[in-house]
């Protein structure tokens, strides 16, 4: 069983920078750890994705502005978001995997457990 925390979330103006954590409780190897977003009448959407041994893949939609990172000491997952804009607005899950899901990293049924998410606030 493992259990996800995310904190992090807030408000900020455009083209600012949050940084959200995902801690994972009772943490084991051959997990992949992936953030979504969800904003008011749109579908989840697969963000970035990171594997135990730090190989990542990103949404077209936020290559280049956000990060995924990982501190196995910590067993925590970062998702560094720089430039943000106003339709980064959402609330933001981290989701675990059991294995690499390879090209279907972005479908969140892929995941079995999930965080109860950070909400991040972006204005103009």
């Amino acid at each position: 069983q493992v259990q996800l925390v995310e904190s992090g979330g807030g408000s900020v103006q455009a083209g600012g920078s949050l940084r959200l954590a995902c801690v994972a409780f009772g943490y084991s190897y051959n997990i992949c750890i992936g953030w979504f977003r969800q904003a008011p009448g749109k579908e989840r959407e697969g963000l970035a994705t990171i594997y135990d041994d730090g190989s990542t893949s990103y949404a077209d939609s936020v290559k280049g502005r956000f990060t995924i990172s990982q501190d196995n000491a910590k067993a925590t997952v970062y998702l560094q978001m720089n430039s943000l804009k106003p339709e980064d607005t959402a609330m933001y899950y981290c989701a675990a995997a059991q294995g690499w899901p390879g090209s279907r990293w972005t479908r969140s049924g892929q995941y079995k457990y999930w965080g109860q998410g950070t909400q991040v606030t972006v204005s103009s």
